[in-house]
């Protein structure tokens, strides 16, 4: 037992989905994808539709005002999709915010001086509602083919035509915003997509985080107790989850299923990525000017954060090569092949715990982790022609399965509308990635024996638990995000 637990220790690798997943992003924290999510839409009467979530600006303390997480107003957002398998956007969906300061003053001695802070005056209840100091609006682009040269067109509300939406301020407390449910709610739009014969639905907003994770224990010399249900009963509850006190800023859209496939074929790919101008001038705010912003911007978008598949550049992508993964496209990651088809984690823990009873799987090239990352798994999520690329794949022909029937563990535990097919909110994709690069797959003779893998029957945990009470049952998903003030 004690030399199981030794093991242990080291077996968990230093995941956080994508939360400072690479050195330059932690200099960008407003433009780090945290997490995306891609699934046949579970709400009664919406399983034509598959809903996208990108999550952006990690690790939010609710209370951490007077500014909030507003987003880059000179940055790019895009989720791009992939509808013929060969590693090219096919539909993206480019999202651009804009922050507008109203300059709420106050009458101080005589004197008319701007205010400090986000809320001024009463309550908040509507969008864009005069107590708000600060508006934060976004437009919505879809581009078909190329991102930058293919052709675009305005995302429209239904009600009205506008090309203009709001985002509701964070949850900056229940003195400011009483009911912040209700609040958020007035902000999820009905949305006409040009090329789109059924209107889709769309939020952006701030949410709980969903991801859960032992960060602390993990990072801390991979400091974690009870690495799995092996060793000792309800391992998979005996972690802390150090995002429970944590929000995140959430871009989603419902679009119909018919709308993102491509003829005959239901598997699509998906992937999130952010853009920053080339050239930035820091501007040197001379006292006597009026109206200067910090920074002057320029020049070609240049991409710095990407995300599909989570833990890829935790857990697969060599130190050296997370800056560069961050930058790249799917079309290029052939140059990033050798993280996937001899991965190092598993060989580590072999060298350092190989008596424990730790073996790393023998099937080299690893055709097991190709089918999980880069292809699909044959049979489940693989397009019919397809080139090897990192993305999130999704089989829209799997049927959705309903909120409490789901199974945290996805596919490894016999829930194929689950990851990695796709991603749910539900899907506890720690514990799953844990299992897979020690070779889970080749018990399930998916891409290799189980006599490859010695040790893929064992239950990994990082003892970070994910269930029902994390999520919803209705479009947006994501619970309401945790209030800077909870009193009143």
């Amino acid at each position: 037992m004690a030399a199981a637990l030794s093991l242990g220790t080291l077996v968990q690798p230093a995941v956080a989905s994508s939360h400072r997943e690479a050195p330059f992003i932690t200099r960008q924290p407003k433009v780090d994808a945290t997490d995306f999510y891609m699934f046949r839409s579970y709400e009664p009467g919406r399983a034509g539709f598959v809903t996208l979530i990108a999550n952006y600006v990690p690790l939010q303390d609710p209370q951490a005002g007077p500014n909030y997480f507003e987003m880059d107003p000179d940055a790019l957002y895009e989720i791009h999709i992939d509808n013929n398998g060969d590693a090219k956007e096919d539909i993206t969906f480019q999202f651009r915010f804009q922050n507008a300061n109203k300059d709420a003053q106050l009458t101080v001695g005589g004197k008319k001086v701007s205010i400090p802070l986000v809320i001024n005056g009463g309550a908040i209840a509507d969008p864009n509602a005069p107590g708000a100091n600060v508006r934060e609006t976004y437009t919505v682009s879809v581009v078909r083919g190329d991102r930058r040269g293919g052709q675009r067109a305005a995302v429209t509300n239904a009600a009205g035509g506008g090309t203009t939406f709001d985002k509701p301020l964070d949850n900056i407390g229940n003195k400011s915003i009483p009911n912040y449910a209700a609040y958020a709610a007035k902000h999820v739009y009905d949305v006409n997509i040009p090329g789109c014969g059924t209107p889709a639905r769309m939020f952006v907003g701030q949410r709980k985080d969903p991801f859960v994770v032992n960060l602390g224990e993990t990072f801390d010399l991979i400091n974690i107790k009870v690495p799995a249900t092996e060793f000792a009963a309800g391992a998979e509850k005996a972690a802390r989850d150090d995002l429970a006190g944590k929000n995140v800023t959430s871009i989603e859209l419902e679009v119909a299923a018919s709308c993102l496939t491509a003829g005959n074929d239901p598997v699509i790919g998906g992937w999130t990525t952010a853009s920053l101008r080339q050239g930035r001038l820091l501007n040197p705010l001379p006292g006597s000017g009026t109206g200067v912003g910090a920074s002057k911007e320029g020049g070609p978008w240049t991409q710095v954060s990407r995300l599909g598949m989570p833990l890829v550049n935790e857990v697969v992508i060599g130190l050296k090569d997370k800056d560069r993964f961050n930058h790249g496209k799917p079309s290029a990651d052939a140059q990033f092949a050798d993280y996937v088809t001899n991965p190092t984690l598993p060989a580590l823990i072999e060298v350092l715990y190989g008596n424990a009873g730790a073996k790393a799987p023998t099937n080299f090239p690893r055709n097991d982790l190709v089918a999980a990352f880069l292809t699909g798994v044959k049979g489940l999520n693989q397009p019919a022609k397809v080139t090897p690329s990192e993305m999130l794949r999704l089989n829209t022909s799997i049927v959705p399965v309903a909120m409490g029937a789901q199974k945290r563990l996805g596919v490894i535990d016999g829930d194929n509308a689950g990851f990695p097919n796709g991603r749910r909110p539900g899907d506890d994709v720690v514990d799953i990635a844990l299992r897979v690069v020690m070779g889970k797959l080749c018990t399930l003779n998916l891409g290799c024996a189980p006599s490859d893998a010695p040790a893929g029957g064992i239950h990994f945990t990082d003892g970070a638990y994910l269930d029902d009470s994390f999520f919803t049952n209705a479009f947006p998903y994501l619970k309401t995000p945790l209030a800077g003030s909870p009193q009143q």
